[in-house]
């Protein structure tokens, strides 16, 4: 295969290609083969692809009608990997996860439901359901508007997404260990996976302040080699098995709020520093900040009620998740505000 229909787009603070699964190669080497060469991976530039030459910029959203009852679609999520040739399935993305409303509404998988059109997309990475609020005034999807995330300049329309019964999603509990705090290389920790599998760590056990740029912490070695150590010791721990070629779990160094939000991150995903944190990543953090005798727990400031809204600060700002709990105290459910836009829509060579 040399081309296939695609469109671009930024979902949250990512940005990559959106496909219909009809357009891309039905067997699994040969679509991951052509999108290697539409990404231009692997290079650091990726300068013979359409990559950004950042794991942020180099994925794939891959869209179907749904069989399931009460869903639209599903999504299945690839990380094209920009250095290596790895095209994995491995993870979510709820960044990406922002254009498939839109999308499946623009390739009419979805019809327009008035001023909003909610779209239920089943995530084929995790068995897991969410539904996204799509502005469609006058039928037609619509990406302007005011709302703002941090990392992305400038206003856009609001998708606002529900996730449903992610617990577990990827390493089968929401504690895959059993235990709230666990050692690994001397480290306390928490693994944990509410969306996307998390090994959530104090910074100052790290050796950093928490406030240190992303390019600070990639540049310094021995982070990243103590980092990778614990990573590859948790993956089998959380039942994800040998992760050495694989993008999970995700890396966070937490710290106390500086900015009056619930806790401070800098997140390894795994082998870069993000510039901001993932959207599920958001998800699990918050949670661990809610669970007592998580490293987390002990520098949150999470709030009192049944509903809290917690910001989690980044490198570039802030992601706000509203949490719900149950009588137990526990997260039964989480939103997540992102924005959307379309940046081309036609066709991509391989």
């Amino acid at each position: 295969m040399t081309e296939a229909r695609c469109m671009w787009m930024r979902g949250g603070t990512s940005k990559g290609g959106y496909f219909l699964e009809s357009d891309l190669p039905a067997e699994t080497e040969a679509r991951d083969a052509f999108l290697l060469r539409v990404m231009g991976s692997p290079d650091i530039r990726q300068i013979d692809g359409m990559g950004g030459a950042d794991p942020l910029t180099s994925k794939v959203g891959v869209v179907r009608p749904s069989e399931r009852e009460g869903v639209d679609v599903d999504y299945l999520f690839l990380q094209v990997f920009v250095d290596r040739p790895i095209v994995t399935d491995a993870q979510n993305c709820g960044n990406i996860l922002a254009g498939i409303g839109p999308f499946a509404i623009e390739r009419g998988l979805v019809m327009p439901q008035g001023e909003e059109t909610r779209v239920t997309i089943y995530m084929e990475n995790t068995g897991q359901v969410a539904v996204a609020t799509v502005q469609t005034p006058g039928g037609v999807v619509s990406y302007e508007g005011e709302a703002r995330i941090d990392g992305v300049p400038g206003g856009a329309a609001p998708v606002p997404i529900e996730f449903k019964d992610t617990a577990g999603s990827s390493c089968g509990a929401l504690l895959p260990t059993g235990n709230a705090v666990d050692e690994v290389e001397g480290v306390e920790v928490t693994m944990i996976d509410n969306g996307m599998p998390c090994v959530v760590m104090r910074a100052a056990d790290m050796g950093i302040e928490g406030t240190e740029t992303p390019e600070e912490l990639e540049a310094n070695e021995a982070l990243r080699e103590k980092l990778e150590a614990i990573r590859l010791t948790c993956g089998p721990l959380m039942n994800l098995g040998d992760v050495a070629e694989k993008s999970v779990p995700k890396m966070t160094m937490v710290s106390a709020p500086r900015d009056g939000g619930a806790i401070a991150t800098r997140t390894f995903i795994p082998h870069r520093c993000h510039k901001t944190i993932g959207v599920l990543g958001a998800v699990s953090v918050a949670t661990a900040c809610l669970i007592e005798g998580t490293p987390a727990h002990a520098l949150a400031e999470t709030g009192e009620g049944r509903e809290r809204t917690l910001s989690i600060e980044h490198p570039t700002g802030e992601m706000s998740v509203v949490a719900t709990l149950d009588d137990k105290g526990e997260v039964a459910a989480a939103a997540i505000l992102r924005t959307a836009r379309k940046l081309m829509d036609g066709v991509v060579f391989g």
